[in-house]
């Protein structure tokens, strides 16, 4: 078996010259995702790329939603679409935390949200699942970011899902408000759960390798429903194997930010996980985020909701954002994804409003 460093040891190399070599607006935001207290916080946001824009549902009318995801060309092409509109600093590629399930097995559809027909919860199920090599668990992300990379003047962030969401879904068979069957069946068959969690580390520390060997300069672990665990059980199912994720890209020089939405009562777990980016939800101010997650660099954290707000209401709202986040390293970012129904032209605005906001002055 390689070890880390030697399975990502040349893509880390090839990802700092890839970066050194070029100019513009990305050296802002791999700075502050390193930790450097910019003078301007970089913006990108989650979900640019989606319903929100006229160009994508275009796209959306012809092409199902799985189709789209597997399609290089066509992945790249929806990433690249907020890029063409909005001088963002980062580019996300357009996929699903889905994707490496069928490369271990399991069926997923999309209905309009994932549903999983034979969710995984017996012992045989489990036993059932494929640990696949990195390369053979969605090659067509890493041919969408080489895409992007080759058109793109801004850094490419690859993403996952965290274990415990993504078997969330795979156990509760699609997406719930409580996931309470799931979280039941975590006390009920823990050792089950362990093995669960254990094959999608690893599959997943695998994924995300890949990705930043194709090109990735930045990747995001999506923990989407951490917060609907308790300290006990983020402590028993969801840090371990977060950490083994995280360390297993230790050495490739590509920060690793971590989102854990409703999650504010797990900081001081999540202040000891190896990210050097924490993504904030709304609920928590960013400055009251920084005292809780010392020495991380924070991301966020924009309510998604206020985008649908008139213009003035949203750029109150984001300026507050960006006072909060003085007094370190700060990617603007909002506290969750774009909602579909947010005026593209706000998004426009709000790129303009980050940009020129003047963090030094502010901060003096």
């Amino acid at each position: 078996m390689t070890t880390t460093e030697e399975t990502t040891g040349g893509s880390a190399k090839a990802g700092a010259a890839g970066a050194a070599a070029r100019t513009g607006a990305d050296g802002v935001f791999l700075a502050a995702a390193r930790g450097a207290s910019t003078p301007r916080a970089p913006i990108w946001l989650m979900r640019q790329a989606g319903r929100y824009l006229p160009e994508y549902r275009e796209l959306k009318e012809r092409h199902p939603f799985w189709e789209m995801c597997r399609t290089p060309e066509i992945a790249a092409e929806v990433t690249l679409q907020p890029l063409r509109r909005f001088p963002l600093d980062a580019a996300i590629i357009f996929n699903d935390i889905m994707t490496p399930l069928p490369s271990m097995g399991v069926r997923v559809e999309f209905a309009p949200g994932p549903v999983i027909s034979a969710p995984v919860r017996t012992a045989s199920d489990v036993a059932a699942l494929r640990a696949p090599a990195a390369d053979e668990i969605a090659p067509f992300v890493s041919e969408a970011i080489t895409l992007v990379r080759g058109e793109s003047r801004v850094p490419v962030i690859g993403f996952a899902g965290s274990p415990l969401t993504v078997a969330g879904y795979a156990v509760q068979g699609a997406g719930s408000a409580d996931y309470a069957g799931f979280r039941a069946w975590l006390h009920r068959e823990p050792r089950l759960a362990h093995a669960l969690l254990d094959k999608l580390a690893e599959v997943t520390a695998g994924y995300l390798r890949a990705q930043i060997d194709a090109g990735a300069e930045a990747v995001q672990l999506f923990d989407s429903w951490a917060g609907i665990h308790g300290r006990s059980g983020y402590a028993t199912f969801g840090m371990p194997y977060v950490r083994r994720v995280l360390d297993a890209l230790a050495g490739t020089g590509v920060p690793r930010i971590y989102l854990a939405v409703g999650a504010a009562h797990l900081y001081p777990q999540i202040a000891r996980l190896p990210a050097e980016v924490v993504s904030v939800d709304w609920r928590q101010p960013l400055d009251a985020a920084r005292t809780a997650l010392p020495g991380k660099a924070l991301q966020g954290n924009l309510d998604p909701t206020v985008m649908l707000a008139d213009a003035d209401t949203m750029l109150a709202a984001a300026r507050q954002v960006l006072r909060d986040g003085l007094g370190g390293a700060h990617v603007f970012n909002l506290g969750h994804g774009l909602l579909p129904g947010t005026p593209p032209d706000n998004v426009a605005r709000l790129v303009d409003l980050v940009h020129r906001f003047p963090r030094e002055e502010a901060a003096a």
